[in-house]
Parts: C-alpha cells; structure tokens; sequence
C-alpha cells in the first residue's frame, strides 16, 4: 500500500466556501487535484482524517478518488492576491494531501439517483464505523462520475481527535448523528452489510493505513506523544469499533426505525 508523492506547481482555485477552504491546483504530474490544506480547517488532524477514512473506504472496494501527498514549498502561490489565501498557504506549507480532481462530476442525490439497499446500508455502515459526521442529506459528499457512486470528503471523520478522548473509549460510540445520514432511509440491510463489512477487511489492512500517516501531520507543539505513539491510537481505535460493530449497527437500526416512525 503506497501513495505517490508530488510537488504542487499551480494553484488555480479555491474550490468552495467554507472552513476547509480547499482548493483546486495542479501538481507535478501535470494532473489537477483537489488538495485539502493542512493550514485550513481544523487544521492537520482533518487531513489525517481524510486519508484513513478514504482509505477505509477504498480497502472495502468503495470508488474513491486517488490520494497523493502533495508538497507545497514556501513559494508555492507567492503571486496569489487575496491575502487569506496567501496566509493559508504559507501555513500550509511541507505535505498536504490531495485526491485526484473528478473533472464533470456532479453531485448524488438519493432521491433521484437509485441506489440499491445493500450498497446504502454497506456506506451507512463505513461512515458509523469511521465516526463521520459529514455525509448528510444537505451535503452527501457523494458524487457521479462517468455514471458511477464516488466517495469524497473523509475530512470530518474520526472526531474523537478534536476532543483528546480516549480512543478505545471512543471505538465504543454509539455514534447517535448517523440519524442524519443521506442514506439512511435507503438502509434497511444494515445487520447484512455488518456482517459482509467485517469479512471485508482485516486489523492487519487498517494498520497499514495508518501506517502511511506522514510524521509531520503527527507531531503537535505541547504534546508529548511521539508519531508511532499517535499511529497506535488510531489503530486502537479501529480495531476495536471494528471488533464491536454491533454497537454502531444497533444504534443505526434504531435510528432508522425512528425516522420511518415519523420521530
């Protein structure tokens, strides 16, 4: 499991509003990516979000675009003129991360966009599994591609790392915001998908994926903990909501019924 690496060369954009601010640059390869800056946001930990949740989703066979760590040198943009893209990427400069650019893609809507059950239930499970709280019904984070499903936008998984929780207390979560999942009402084979999502993958593969974190996303001013320290949390983390999906599956079935309750 590798990721190739790459200078960015050219920013050309910003790609939306909003706190992630990410942007639309082309790299050394000459491909044009969508690169989640780590000065932005919630800042380095969004990033190290990203990558495992893509990951995730990319080891149980989801479409996803390509990760590329993505350089960005203390030149990079120096011609850019508005000043709070300047400031982002001077505080983004060593590695980013960036996905490969989905050029024509549009957004999926599940009220128009059919979607068969098992694959909704297998996506509600990933994202109760991954912790994350940003593929609701007003930004699915899902798009159509060359008329297939692809995962975007792992960025606000994994939350826990915001708070300093312990992350095997955290593997525990229940995970109550899946009540907002834009799949959710399409899900009614989450105890299948449970079953299939944990023959799909192994501890041995999600080790591997946090593995490929780079150093310096894990290295925090004040904080004593070394990176391989950090990699076992995340580990820890995952193997064991993995060991105990039921958890996550059972609060999401509940959730479900509540809502075709009308509550």
């Amino acid at each position: 499991m590798e990721i190739r690496k790459e200078q960015l060369t050219r920013y050309i954009s910003p790609l939306r509003e909003g706190g992630s601010l990410p942007a639309l640059a082309e790299a050394s390869d000459g491909y044009r990516y969508a690169v989640k800056l780590k000065g932005a946001g919630h800042g380095v930990k969004s990033l190290i979000a990203e990558l495992i949740g893509g990951l995730v989703a990319k080891a149980f066979k989801f479409k996803v675009p390509e990760y590329v760590f993505l350089y960005l040198s203390p030149l990079f943009g120096i011609t850019e003129p508005d000043q709070e893209i300047q400031d982002l990427l001077r505080k983004s400069e060593g590695v980013n991360v960036g996905l490969h650019f989905l050029d024509g893609a549009f957004t999926f809507d599940p009220a128009v966009n059919r979607l068969d059950s098992l694959t909704a239930s297998k996506i509600v499970w990933l994202d109760a599994f991954l912790v994350n709280v940003d593929r609701s019904r007003q930004n699915p984070n899902m798009m159509i591609w060359n008329n297939e499903l692809w995962l975007i936008d792992h960025g606000a998984s994994l939350y826990f790392h915001h708070s300093g929780k312990n992350p095997e207390e955290a593997a525990l979560d229940a995970f109550p915001y899946i009540r907002t999942h834009a799949l959710l009402p399409y899900a009614d084979r989450l105890e299948e998908a449970d079953k299939l999502m944990r023959q799909a993958i192994t501890p041995r593969t999600l080790n591997k994926i946090v593995d490929l974190l780079p150093d310096e996303w894990l290295i925090e001013e004040g904080d004593d903990l070394s990176p391989n320290q950090k990699r076992e949390g995340y580990k820890r983390f995952l193997t064991k909501r993995l060991a105990n999906s039921h958890v996550f599956v059972e609060k999401a079935i509940e959730e479900r019924n509540r809502l075709n309750n009308g509550k």
